[in-house]
């Protein structure tokens, strides 16, 4: 057996039996491991509220043989509590760790993912990340796990883009007037979303009008979607209250 400590951020928990519980973790180090808490339900002084979702924790894990993991102690570094007041921060925060989890695989180093996360729920703690940050958060994290999504060049043809344009998941982005015939399944976007998407790849964070929002929005939840076979739940959720 294996024994080591390491900060790490929880992505979800799923209860097992009647006290112990599963908890998935993106770790700074050792990428994305499920973890084994046994009687984390039972006791209260054991994990102490730590094992909430978007909880910053430095954890005591020993691997087991194959991919067991056992969570044996957990301490809270930052909790983030002022993004847990406010329904809205909430539901950022819930997309993007069920992003990270469901664009990672087990036991893969994610670092600099594991740092952009960190970064972004900083953010939502000082309150100075709208909906626009969301967007380019989730555009870094694709980077991050090797699915960035072409603006700057067609993706069928490698030229450049203008007007006419579609979006096709299938192809990986933005797909030129030449190439549409090519693409049958995508979607009709306007240039401006386009500029604006491929702004935000470029580092660019000035607010993006609402309209521009909504459209990139759904754009990369198309994307996402196409990729994991499934919307992800938290999507519906911020849907529900009329965030993007």
């Amino acid at each position: 057996m294996e024994r080591y400590e390491e900060e790490a951020l929880v992505l979800s928990t799923v209860d097992y039996g009647e006290s112990d519980r599963i908890v998935t973790l993106l770790t700074r180090e050792h990428g994305k491991v499920s973890a084994f808490a046994a009687g984390a339900r039972r006791s209260k002084r054991r994990f102490a509220g730590a094992l909430e979702p978007f909880m910053l924790l430095k954890v005591q894990l020993v691997e087991r043989r194959g991919s067991t993991v056992r969570l044996d102690g957990a301490d809270i570094l930052r909790g983030f509590y002022p993004a847990r007041e406010d329904l809205a921060l909430i539901s950022r925060a819930l997309y993007c760790v069920e992003l990270c989890r469901e664009l990672t695989r087990d036991h893969e180093p994610h670092t600099d993912l594991f740092l952009a996360v960190v970064d972004y729920l900083d953010a939502l703690e000082r309150k100075a990340a709208g909906p626009t940050s969301l967007l380019a958060f989730e555009l870094d994290a694709l980077a991050h796990a090797g699915l960035m999504p072409r603006f700057e060049t067609c993706a069928v043809c490698g030229g450049g883009v203008g007007d006419g344009l579609r979006f096709d998941p299938a192809h990986g982005g933005v797909v030129c007037r030449m190439c549409t015939p090519r693409a049958p399944h995508g979607v009709g976007v306007e240039a401006r979303v386009v500029t604006a998407l491929r702004g935000l790849q470029e580092g660019q964070r000035t607010p993006l009008p609402a309209e521009v929002r909504g459209r990139a929005r759904e754009l990369l939840n198309l994307f996402v979607a196409h990729h994991l076979g499934r919307r992800l739940r938290s999507v519906d959720f911020m849907a529900q209250l009329g965030l993007d």
